[in-house]
């Protein structure tokens, strides 16, 4: 039944959520975790950027409740953030959590760590991944404070408490997953979770497709397009939560996230044959992703850094 009720969501329009504040307000976290398939939820974070109103939950927060203990995806941006999706945890099952999965180095995968680490459960992340949370961990602190305020209190940057390479298999109770680093993508160490027997992929920040993905200094956005069609291609999931915005299928994260790559790339394409300079890369033409929320916010800095990346390919 519940698989239905989410082929009837990923049938109709899904809308993105930039401009609401908050949909959970008796809670720190954005909105209230949905059981997307049977024992998996999530905890869909606004598509905006962090904000004292959305408590720097812009992400997606899920857990597996696997019959043997819980597993979770994404320590959150702060400690008091990691506390409200244990405390939502704790209102679905009595079983303890057993492990937190972080997708990637960022503040919002990982700043909620210690909280977790507190609780004696032990934290795993790509190795990539927990040397950029190393180098960026201060400055995620300082721009946490700066918009959470009082909801910074408590988070004390840590790392996992453990790492791996390529992949991870882990059984536990009725589930078998995969960790998964399938390449480079968005950021260092980008990490998938991978139910083989579902056909389902918490995808992390390799896809997105309610709001615009951003691209940063030093991102690769061949590699994440061979990548894309490499190795995720392969699993091509049936359902996938995706590190921003609803769950949805393989087509719509495809369009959204390899073909935009695959879009701003040939347009500054067009630009450097064309003589163009930086300061006119920023203008190339990407309104046909001008729905997508954090547009405005991204869409001139991606296409800088593309300029920059494929200046001297």
């Amino acid at each position: 039944m519940r698989l239905l009720a989410l082929a009837l969501l990923l049938a109709t329009p899904a809308f993105a959520s930039e401009d609401i504040p908050d949909q959970y307000p008796q809670s720190l976290l954005y909105s209230k975790p949905v059981e997307v398939i049977p024992h998996v939820f999530s905890a869909i974070g606004a598509t905006a950027p962090p904000t004292y109103e959305n408590a720097g939950h812009n992400n997606n927060l899920s857990f597996i409740v696997t019959g043997d203990g819980v597993i979770v995806v994404n320590s959150g941006a702060s400690y008091l953030l990691a506390k409200a999706l244990h405390d939502e945890i704790k209102v679905q099952t009595d079983q303890p959590v057993k492990l937190v999965i972080n997708e990637n180095g960022q503040g919002h995968a990982m700043l909620g760590n210690n909280y977790w680490i507190e609780q004696g459960v032990p934290v795993l992340a790509h190795v990539d991944a927990a040397a950029e949370f190393e180098h960026s961990s201060a400055q995620a602190l300082t721009s946490l404070k700066a918009y959470a305020k009082e909801n910074a209190e408590g988070t004390d940057p840590m790392g996992p408490t453990e790492t791996f390479t390529e992949t991870r298999d882990i059984t536990m109770g009725d589930f078998t997953i995969q960790v998964l680093h399938l390449g480079p993508a968005h950021s260092p160490g980008d990490t998938q979770v991978w139910f083989p027997d579902q056909s389902f992929m918490i995808a992390g920040d390799i896809a997105f497709h309610e709001r615009m993905p951003p691209i940063f200094q030093g991102t690769c956005t061949s590699c994440w397009i061979e990548t894309w069609e490499g190795p995720l291609t392969e699993l091509s999931p049936t359902y996938i939560i995706p590190g921003h915005g609803h769950p949805t299928n393989f087509a719509q994260v495809t369009r959204y996230t390899h073909d935009y790559l695959v879009y701003l790339r040939e347009k500054i394409a067009e630009h450097l044959d064309a003589g163009g300079d930086l300061a006119g890369a920023y203008y190339v033409d990407q309104t046909p992703y001008a729905h997508l929320d954090t547009f405005e916010e991204l869409a001139t800095k991606n296409a800088g850094i593309v300029f920059a990346e494929m200046e001297f390919e």
